[in-house]
């Protein structure tokens, strides 16, 4: 299986932020906002893989400032590593007002895709990402400590099987 650039992926979604996305304060919900986020992250994975996806996790989710409604988010989603059946997936959230004015970074995540058959029952291999720029290479190198941790956290590794996640643990505390 071949490797992929990460901007053959790459996903751009839009949506206007109405009354029906809102809360009582007139922000966007943050159920909406991930839900969103996931759509986004959905569509660069089934891209990456060429394959039917499912969402396994969802982690590192930041809500920084609030979106709030009438305003423009874009949401960019980009494949960061392939693992076997899986793929990492990096969100960020932009919100414009109306005009494409005062862009603001206002949130991010990683979500974790899984790879399926055509018939939506097995997981399949997925091609390997091939990062090409600076910012592609540090993300796809981060994307071990953040599976290990990830693996860590649901019970499927113990702390010391997270080779990668322990050296980095070492380097700091030097």
């Amino acid at each position: 299986m071949n490797k992929k650039k990460v901007s053959d992926s790459k996903t751009t979604m839009t949506q206007m932020v109405m009354p029906n996305d809102t809360n009582p304060i007139g922000n966007l919900m943050g159920g909406n906002l991930l839900c969103w986020m996931d759509i986004a992250a959905g569509i660069c994975a089934g891209k990456h893989s060429e394959c039917y996806v499912v969402t396994a996790s969802v982690d590192h989710v930041s809500f920084k400032l609030p979106i709030h409604m009438g305003e423009v988010v874009t949401i960019l989603a980009s494949v960061t590593r392939s693992f076997n059946t899986s793929m990492e997936i990096f969100v960020e959230v932009f919100s414009t007002d109306i005009k494409g004015g005062n862009t603001k970074r206002c949130n991010h995540a990683y979500y974790t895709f899984v790879a399926l058959d055509d018939q939506r029952q097995k997981p399949v291999h997925v091609p390997e990402v091939l990062p090409l720029t600076s910012e592609e290479e540090y993300l796809y190198q981060e994307a071990m400590k953040r599976r290990e941790l990830r693996l860590i956290l649901s019970g499927r590794i113990k702390p010391k099987e997270a080779q990668e996640l322990r050296n980095f643990i070492n380097s700091i505390a030097d």
